[in-house]
């Protein structure tokens, strides 16, 4: 059988883990490691002494490496803001292509990614790893099924990613407008914001976000975040996160008028009302009385790939083996959800509509973008990530 050579662009903390903890242990199954490709010399030579792959063609000009003819497959690992553009240049040369979270900083920039995509005959997925995770794959088909009735909130406190000074000194780039376009909302949340409507199954109405620039660290940037959803049936939501919080808290509970999904340690529990709670409402007998609900642990496949899984699929994808799990043009819901949050928080929390106005939120993050402050920092220095996500 073929096997697909992937080819990854940005050798970074996240790119350079992907050969290490991936491709070196031979866990993709049908594709390797081909070429690679950084702008910084000293992260391409460090990436040649931490591989066990010797047969690597290196390039330091990521459209020389698509023009190469040696790789079937991409992955977009370079900062935010540059993850629409290097996704069309490979669409627009029929090159499969896997973009790193977020799609894009702004929803303008993904949008036009996402054209692109509709008229090109290639591969695109996004790396939302995530949802591999057989918790969230269960908890959607639940929701999906109606296991919890309509839904009437959703909850999520995802504070335990806790990041030191130093993290965001490690990079130019990091924590800035101008580099990265956010803070936590669009570093650390990404995985979050997607499933947050991926296993829901909806987006929010209206959103209002509170957010903290530089509350917990020396940045310009949010490091704390509440932002409330609305939606289109009532139900409303609360979503939490910070970067500044030990011992953080990872909870994510969804319920409706059947009951509720509670995700928490890595275990789904799913409260099972006897009774419609509207339905026990209305009956004149239940004057004061508690609705009875069955706790369950939910059993799963145990699954929970991430980004092996995701790079196994679309390898297998290309060869006829399976259908793909993640298409790339989805990215745009999480971008759309993320620049509703952080417009009204510059905004003092005022509601802001959702799909949001595009052009507006590019105006302010450009405002943004212009008084960003310049940082000096260690541009060669790379992070081993695994067990970090």
């Amino acid at each position: 059988m073929k096997k697909v050579r992937f080819g990854i662009i940005g050798l970074g903390n996240q790119g350079s883990s992907y050969t290490t903890n991936i491709f070196d242990k031979g866990i993709i199954e049908n594709g390797y490691i081909s070429c690679a490709c950084d702008i910084n010399p000293v992260k391409l030579e460090n990436h040649k002494n931490k591989t066990t792959t010797k047969d690597i063609v290196y390039f330091d000009d990521y459209k020389k490496m698509l023009d190469s003819g040696l790789v079937d497959v991409v992955l977009v690992e370079t900062p935010h803001y540059q993850h629409p553009e290097i996704v069309i240049e490979c669409l627009n040369r029929g090159i499969n292509v896997i973009c790193e979270k977020p799609a894009g900083v702004y929803a303008e920039q993904v949008k036009e990614m996402n054209e692109v995509a509709k008229n090109k005959n290639a591969i695109f997925s996004m790396m939302f790893n995530q949802r591999t995770n057989c918790v969230y794959r269960k908890m959607r088909e639940i929701i999906a099924d109606g296991g919890i009735g309509e839904i009437q909130r959703v909850t999520w406190i995802i504070t335990d990613w806790f990041r030191t000074q130093e993290y965001y000194n490690s990079g130019s780039w990091r924590a800035t407008w101008a580099g990265e376009g956010g803070g936590v909302l669009i570093n650390q949340c990404p995985h979050q914001i997607d499933l947050v409507q991926w296993v829901v199954g909806m987006m929010p109405k209206t959103v209002r976000g509170f957010c903290h620039y530089g509350k917990w660290h020396d940045i310009e940037v949010e490091d704390d975040v509440t932002a409330y959803f609305e939606y289109e049936n009532g139900a409303t939501g609360m979503f939490i996160t910070s970067t500044g919080e030990a011992p953080g808290t990872n909870r994510f509970e969804v319920s409706g008028t059947k009951g509720k999904l509670l995700c928490e340690g890595g275990k789904l529990f799913w409260y099972k009302n006897i009774q419609d709670s509207r339905d026990f409402s209305l009956d004149p007998k239940n004057t004061f009385g508690n609705l009875k609900a069955e706790k369950v642990e939910v059993e799963t496949d145990g699954k929970n790939p991430q980004h092996a899984g995701i790079i196994n699929n679309v390898a297998n994808t290309l060869l006829g083996l399976e259908e793909l799990f993640v298409e790339g043009t989805e990215g745009i819901n999480g971008v759309e959800l993320m620049n509703a949050i952080e417009y009204s928080g510059w905004k003092g929390g005022e509601p802001v509509s959702l799909p949001i106005d595009g052009k507006k939120y590019l105006e302010e993050l450009n405002k943004h973008r212009a008084t960003s402050r310049h940082k000096e920092a260690n541009d060669n220095a790379v992070t081993n990530t695994a067990g970090t996500y």
